[in-house]
């Protein structure tokens, strides 16, 4: 996929359609609510092998039954389709 830098109105438009994502600087970014830990690192443990098999890997920070997910093209140094792709299947994978 091709990794390059979206427009800002490029981005507007595509977090009209995510829901609950919030955009910080060059970062998508979504808390998310287990029940349990042990839900929330399997969720994890999902996006870890999503993440691997696109070789597009999120920040992700777990407390408790809560994961904290960041995506952001570092190389490109902002958001691209792929950040956009990879943040719809973190909600397809809940």
């Amino acid at each position: 996929m091709a990794r390059r830098k979206l427009s800002e109105a490029e981005i507007a438009r595509r977090m009209r359609k995510l829901s609950g994502w919030k955009r910080e600087g060059v970062f998508l970014v979504k808390k998310y609510k287990f029940g349990t830990f042990m839900e929330a690192v399997g969720f994890m443990n999902r996006v870890f092998a999503a993440a691997e098999a696109q070789d597009h890997h999120p920040d992700l920070y777990n407390v408790w039954a809560f994961v904290t997910i960041k995506w952001s093209t570092h190389d490109v140094g902002g958001l691209t389709e792929w950040d956009f792709r990879m943040a719809a299947k973190c909600d397809a994978l809940v």
